[in-house]
């Protein structure tokens, strides 16, 4: 068997084990793409703009826990101007995931959602696990988005032209009305998955990033980074005494990060989850750019700031290797080039969705030829 054939055989049958698969994954991902514009059309994450101060967080707080009494406040997000607050509550045991949105300057309740039975929550559990228990379909999502990673390379090895001369017929498309409809869709699986495959292997390593601890811990130290990769705000309980409740400090700790990032997109304040933990907050630089978020710290206690051992700090603590994990998301949807990005992303999702069946076809047809053979 010569080495093509043997690359043939390796993209052909992983192809067809994993094309389902990568179908689901890929079309979900499409789906996904404009959720944020799509969600903020709603018209609770609206709000009239008022010359008075934002409710600070306690207030907030006090609100929604009222909404939905037992369960867990996780944080309070505060959006920018003209947009609604959210407070975000989710468990595991029992299982829920809940939003209240709220009028950060009356603490009125615009909306109690059910995240359980958003639609893009609904997509995106596609796309992470399949629909399936996390255990399972987790782990199914990564092993998929290896095998996908082994597709593309064998398939370029298969594609690749013996001869230098031939590198254009291997790039352009026959179209026509000439043209049969065999040889469109095999000129779309082979030649537009030559083009597709650009934005495949950077959908597939990005995912992989988040599918494999072992090779998100690859990428990061190859990159030269020696922090933790896990986010923690687990702090040694001190044996300092304080007047402040809970309530005052997180107050206090949002009123400093008002000050600090007066332009801020977003700023989420996350209570301490016991006396062993910190406060937690975060700023989304103006841009919107979730990998320049700076991530701060707080002893509930003294509100003195804390530094942490992980990645997930002040973005100008930052070095490279630290800066490209945080891209990885941005990346992975495309929103690192903005709008355009995740445009170019959707179409790209679309297409690679479209592999799966253009090669069966292939397949199945020249399956066919061979019963034909040897029926004669």
């Amino acid at each position: 068997m010569s080495m093509k054939r043997f690359y043939y055989q390796i993209h052909l049958w992983l192809g067809l084990v994993s094309g389902l698969l990568v179908f689901i994954i890929s079309i979900t991902g499409a789906l996904y793409a404009f959720q944020k514009e799509i969600s903020g059309l709603e018209k609770y994450n609206k709000v009239e703009v008022r010359d008075v101060p934002k409710l600070p967080p306690s207030q907030l707080k006090s609100v929604a826990e009222g909404v939905l009494p037992g369960k867990t406040l996780n944080f309070i997000k505060y959006n920018g101007s003209g947009k609604s607050a959210e407070a975000f509550f989710y468990g595991y045991n029992p299982k829920y995931y809940y939003i209240v949105y709220l009028n950060p300057y009356s603490g009125s309740v615009l909306k109690v959602k059910d995240m359980n039975k958003d639609f893009f929550r609904f997509i995106l559990m596609g796309h992470f696990y399949l629909w399936l228990p996390p255990q399972i379909g987790q782990p199914l999502v990564a092993g998929s988005t290896l095998v996908f990673l082994i597709v593309l390379i064998s398939g370029i090895i298969v594609w690749l032209p013996k001869r230098f001369s031939q590198l254009k017929k291997r790039l352009t498309l026959k179209w026509g009305k000439k043209v049969k409809w065999q040889r469109v869709n095999y000129d779309l699986h082979v030649v537009g998955g030559i083009y597709a495959s650009i934005f495949g292997f950077v959908f597939a390593i990005s995912g992989l990033v988040w599918g494999y601890p072992w090779f998100a811990e690859a990428v990061y130290k190859l990159a030269g980074g020696n922090k933790s990769l896990t986010y923690s705000d687990a702090s040694p309980k001190n044996n300092i005494s304080s007047s402040l409740t809970i309530d005052e400090s997180i107050d206090k700790v949002w009123a400093l990060m008002q000050t600090e990032y007066p332009k801020a997109a977003s700023i989420e304040i996350h209570p301490p989850r016991n006396d062993s933990t910190l406060i937690a907050a975060n700023a989304t630089q103006a841009d919107g750019k979730y990998w320049k978020t700076d991530y701060r710290y707080f002893d509930y206690n003294t509100l003195n700031e804390v530094s942490v051992d992980n990645l997930y700090g002040r973005f100008a603590d930052a070095d490279t290797a630290d800066k490209v994990m945080r891209m990885n998301y941005e990346i992975h949807t495309g929103a690192i080039l903005g709008l355009p990005g995740r445009i170019i992303a959707f179409f790209a999702s679309i297409f690679i969705a479209g592999l799966p069946i253009t090669g069966f076809i292939i397949w199945w047809r020249k399956r066919g030829k061979k019963k034909k053979e040897t029926l004669f």
